[in-house]
């Protein structure tokens, strides 16, 4: 990637900022949020919406008193997924493009639950990543690493009795993004989650452990309680591992209460 010597512009979302800068910022709304704990204000476990740090989310927040919508008619037209509309095969995000995909294959599985440790059942859950070069099949996507030709990084599937959902993909790559000068992505795999119908969607990240650039990246760090944050972050398993074949992480989904994964708000 060819990068200037100068920022081009001196805008809030210019993508100018450095990295020192941004991390000034950050740094600065953690202490904030830490004095605030400290006289007993509220803890903070989803991501915030206005977070400065987070350049190019400062066109798109909301500024305005939501209004709620009648859900009655998206419903009558919106698709409802049942086991008839999603293929076995679908949660192999390794055999769906003629040929094996390159990068360190692994199984990402864990349970979807509710805040008394309840199994969702029969919840489609569908993700999508970058390629282990880092690069996403997309046209926007302009990042100038190689493209997978075996590799779509999407897949879906549906909960088991026990909540439990299973991926065999290809760890993912970090890449570059123009929230500021030299920003980096940590690896992650972006899920999405379905009640009974497309209003009640859910979207949040999964990341994988002892990643560098979690301290250095904005999205990330949205989150500004450091315990909801780590509930974004995969365990390594070795009983998930398989033998010469591929790595494995666990990462349980909670859906409501004081624990409930941090989610991208549908209003972001």
């Amino acid at each position: 990637m060819t990068q200037t010597s100068e920022p081009l512009s001196s805008g809030p979302d210019s993508a100018s900022a450095s990295q020192s800068a941004i991390d000034a910022e950050m740094a600065a709304i953690s202490t904030a949020y830490d004095a605030s704990l400290r006289q007993g204000g509220r803890a903070e476990t989803q991501p915030r919406l206005d977070y400065a740090p987070y350049r190019s989310s400062l066109l798109r927040h909301p500024t305005k008193d939501l209004h709620h919508a009648d859900p009655e008619g998206v419903e009558l037209f919106a698709p409802v997924f049942g086991h008839r509309d999603v293929g076995r095969l679908e949660s192999d995000l390794t055999i769906q493009d003629g040929g094996e995909p390159v990068g360190e294959r692994m199984v990402v599985t864990g349970r979807v639950l509710d805040g008394e440790g309840r199994p969702v059942r029969r919840q489609l859950v569908e993700i999508w990543q970058a390629n282990s070069a880092g690069r996403y099949i997309h046209k926007r996507d302009q990042h100038p690493a190689p493209i997978d030709p075996h590799f779509t990084g999407v897949g879906r599937m549906l909960t088991d009795d026990e909540g439990r959902y299973r991926f065999t993909t290809i760890k993912p790559g970090p890449y570059p993004w123009r929230n500021h000068r030299n920003a980096w992505r940590p690896a992650h795999i972006h899920f999405s989650l379905f009640g009974t119908d497309f209003t009640q969607r859910l979207v949040t990240q999964m990341y994988f452990p002892g990643d560098p650039l979690f301290a250095l990246d904005p999205i990330y760090q949205a989150i500004v309680d450091p315990a909801a944050r780590a509930r974004l972050v995969a365990t390594y398993d070795h009983d998930v591992t398989q033998h010469e074949w591929a790595t494995g992480y666990t990462w349980d989904i909670v859906l409501t209460g004081s624990r409930r994964t941090p989610m991208e708000e549908e209003t972001a």
